[in-house]
């Protein structure tokens, strides 16, 4: 004999309506795709597929192939994001968008330790992708991947954003810093492709995944590809003072602020790995240590001590503010150029 399913609300017992749930699981449902098609529509235009032919070999008389990947337009006048590692070493670069428009690209330039690349096709009037804040995240929220996986053009993937303050090792060797988690499914394609929130605004540019798993992708947040672009429009490169630490974001504890009332924030960079005859490493900064503060000002991020290792501290003396333990330390350090990847 069935038994209906009953719930209790208060003293009332009565059957359950599958119906009503039914209705309201359809409306959910609607309500994600709804949210999903709206973004693809506003950014979708804006995403282009990278045809790239390369030299023969590299440097190191290694073969180099050709390839694809993505990329998306940030400006209407032609200015396009991607992968370093899909347009640096590029003889020729090729963008084809949805609506079927053609263009032959220049590589205005490229960064390595991001993985990032600015491009530009002779266009006015392309759709452009709105840049969101990567530092607005929150873990859980949906995340959609748009790109060109395997060749197979304006392709969609969605999940949510699975974790914030990833490290990554680019190319060049150097840890990437302040790295997206996403189980919005990538492959080999992809890269480049834009990472949307369901506002529409791109909040990350896709860059790696790990072969053989199940939802772990990557991709820079949109945080680090503004300061990029900058300097990449400015400059063709992006010239850094380097200190030779890779790190995290992560929040003081009650203790630690307790222990330390003058540190008027609530959150540090940790630090991950010292590099080597570097100059953190001459200046006594130990694996495990808070950075707090550099030059006097506060340290509350990856990127903002990313962002004050610009180049105007280059052999410049300079002091960071350190924790460790419950102890604030104050430590010379002198920053020297990042040497430049080589091809």
């Amino acid at each position: 004999m069935d038994v209906p399913l009953l719930l209790a609300t208060g003293d009332d017992i009565r059957p359950a309506s599958s119906t009503t749930s039914g209705t309201d699981d359809a409306a959910a449902l609607d309500a994600y795709s709804e949210a999903i098609t709206r973004v693809v529509a506003r950014v979708g235009p804006a995403v282009g597929f990278v045809a790239v032919r390369r030299r023969p070999r590299d440097r190191q008389g290694r073969p180099r192939e050709s390839g694809t990947g993505s990329c998306f337009a940030f400006t209407p006048d032609g200015y396009l994001l991607t992968n370093s590692h899909v347009a640096h070493g590029a003889t020729a670069l090729d963008v084809t968008f949805p609506d079927g428009r053609r263009f032959d690209a220049t590589l205005v330039g490229d960064d390595p330790d991001t993985d990032l690349a600015v491009i530009r096709v002779g266009a006015s009037g392309l759709p452009a992708a709105a840049l969101g804040r990567s530092s607005r995240l929150r873990v859980g929220q949906i995340a959609v991947a748009i790109g060109n996986p395997l060749g197979f053009q304006n392709t969609v993937t969605a999940g949510v954003v699975s974790a914030l303050g990833r490290t990554l090792r680019a190319a060049s060797g150097r840890l990437m810093d302040d790295v997206i988690q996403t189980d919005a499914a990538l492959n080999p394609g992809n890269s480049g492709g834009p990472l949307v929130n369901s506002a529409g605004e791109v909040i990350g540019v896709n860059t790696a995944m790990i072969p053989g798993a199940q939802g772990l992708c990557f991709a820079t947040g949109i945080d680090t590809a503004r300061w990029v672009v900058g300097q990449l429009l400015t400059a063709g490169r992006v010239r850094r003072a380097y200190i030779g630490v890779s790190g995290a974001t992560t929040p003081l504890s009650r203790l630690q602020q307790r222990a330390l009332p003058d540190l008027q924030q609530a959150s540090a960079v940790r630090v991950l790995e010292v590099q080597a005859d570097s100059p953190a490493r001459v200046a006594g900064i130990d694996k495990g240590d808070l950075i707090v503060g550099f030059d006097g000002n506060a340290v509350t991020g990856i990127d903002v001590l990313q962002r004050s290792l610009d180049a105007s501290k280059i052999g410049k003396l300079s002091v960071l503010r350190v924790v460790r333990g419950n102890r604030l330390l104050h430590l010379t350090v002198t920053p020297r150029e990042q040497p430049a990847a080589a091809d």
